[in-house]
């Protein structure tokens, strides 16, 4: 069987590390790259920097990581699956909660994988966390109280960066 041809659309701080994870992924050929404003980390290597979905599309891949800005994730994703292109879009899915149903939709209804990259889920202390709860290591709990341990990233600024860096959830 044929490896998958992978594209990346997106090489800023969260492409270059889906491109890396893309290369190490077994059955899985990083194929295409694409950001219309250049690839700041390298993270295209040796192959060429397309500028445009339409050009990752064009490179014929089975499937997408879209990295972009927050605000572009609709119109990616959409021109995506309209290709028939299985996709990972990189959290949040989009701007608001319409654009959101209208690239679940597209995915939905042609029958494609359409995901969102939650990474926090998988991370290890998380898990390790879910799993003391859910035994009852940890006694009966009414709060948990999360900070987090550096300045928010102006990076992700699209994303909702006005949000306090503390959030406190009750049960």
């Amino acid at each position: 069987m044929a490896n998958l041809r992978a594209g990346l659309i997106g090489l800023g701080m969260m492409g270059r590390h889906h491109a890396r994870v893309l290369r190490e992924l077994d059955g899985v050929d990083l194929v295409a790259v694409a950001d219309a404003y250049g690839d700041p980390h390298g993270a295209a290597g040796s192959l060429p920097l397309l500028s445009s979905v339409e050009d990752l599309i064009a490179a014929g891949v089975d499937m997408a990581v879209a990295a972009v800005p927050t605000i572009l994730h609709e119109e990616v994703a959409l021109k995506l699956a309209d290709a028939g292109i299985h996709t990972l879009v990189e959290k949040p899915i989009a701007n608001d909660a319409a654009a959101g149903q209208r690239i679940a939709h597209a995915f939905e209804s042609r029958g494609l994988v359409g995901a969102v990259g939650h990474i926090e889920r998988f991370n290890p202390a998380l898990q390790s966390m879910r799993a003391r709860l859910e035994n009852g290591d940890l006694g009966d709990v009414y709060q948990i109280s999360t900070r987090r341990q550096g300045p928010f990233p102006a990076r992700i600024a699209t994303s909702g960066s006005s949000r306090t860096s503390r959030r406190t959830t009750s049960t």
